[in-house]
């Protein structure tokens, strides 16, 4: 059986998968944010059940919120504990076996790749328009990392001027500490915000959502400076990477309007003769993490990887 653990800043999701990455079995449980061993030991309840359900030991990939390091070191904003923290090596030794680690939205990108959506090309970008904003981008079923494993931060990329000039943005700070990167702009949080800005109301995604069908305004401004933020951001990816797909992840991917608007907005920043990639919806969903996950952990146990 393979293993996926999904983290979260709010919960842990476990993935029990067969030899064809059938699920068997999957659950959730709060995510400690504060204490690193109360983390350990909440991932090790949780190996231990899935061993008693599978009755014999798994291999275990796992998916978290940061940047890991190539030392191994985990910076994590949304789960404080695990900051500086080797994580996976640790775990290998509490649990006795090998255990592989990934940044949740390379996982995503890896398994839309190779199991989902992107089944049949050889340039996939995965994109997740969440809470937050950040993919990854493989070549021939294998993900690229980069030297400092930082490849598919396109979050912390900055904002084109073009797009802050036209629809007069302010420069949002982001929690990685540099101002005005495309997620606080592109994300779900970051929609909300702009919807805030234009209209002068709190207000959150699905708020904005209900008054933009209801043809408010201050809501289809909204939409006009998101979707061309959004737009440039996907226009850069493709300058660099050229990909032949681009599967969208995240709550912001369920939004219909959203997805029809992205080709045509994202055409307005690329020049002439520069053209549009597809754009799917993810396969998995919300399960790509995992997925992504035991993939890692699968390839790490027979000698291979994953990652180019």
């Amino acid at each position: 059986m393979w293993y996926g653990l999904d983290i979260g800043g709010t919960k842990i999701e476990l993935a029990v998968l067969d030899a064809k990455f059938e699920l068997q079995h999957s659950w959730r449980v709060p995510t400690p944010q504060q204490s690193y061993d109360e983390f350990l030991q909440t991932v090790l309840q949780q190996i231990q059940k899935a061993d008693a359900l599978c009755q014999s030991p798994g291999t275990l990939g796992i998916a978290l919120p940061g940047v890991i390091r190539s030392n191994g070191t985990v910076l994590s904003s949304n789960v404080p504990c695990l900051t500086n923290k080797t994580v996976a090596k640790d775990l290998t030794a509490l649990l006795q076996r090998p255990v592989a680690i990934g940044n949740d939205c390379r996982c995503f990108a890896l398994s839309e790749a190779v199991l989902g959506a992107g089944q049949q090309q050889s340039k996939v970008l995965g994109f997740i328009l969440g809470t937050g904003a950040g993919g990854g981008f493989c070549l021939n079923g294998k993900l690229y990392q980069g030297a400092q494993r930082l490849a598919g931060e396109y979050g912390h990329q900055g904002l084109a001027a073009a797009v802050v000039q036209q629809f007069n943005l302010p420069l949002f700070s982001c929690g990685c500490g540099l101002t005005g990167c495309n997620e606080p702009y592109i994300s779900g949080t970051g929609l909300a915000r702009l919807y805030q800005y234009f209209s002068g109301q709190k207000a959150d995604t699905y708020q904005w959502l209900a008054d933009y069908r209801a043809e408010r305004p201050a809501a289809i401004l909204t939409f006009e400076a998101y979707i061309s933020a959004l737009g440039s951001v996907m226009a850069n990816q493709v300058l660099s990477l050229n990909p032949d797909l681009i599967v969208l992840g995240g709550g912001l991917s369920d939004i219909p309007e959203i997805i029809a608007a992205l080709p045509k907005a994202t055409a307005a920043h690329l020049f002439a003769g520069a053209a549009v990639p597809e754009f799917k919806k993810a396969q998995w969903g919300a399960a790509s993490g995992v997925r992504g996950a035991a993939l890692l952990g699968k390839a790490l146990t027979k000698g291979q990887s994953y990652e180019v």
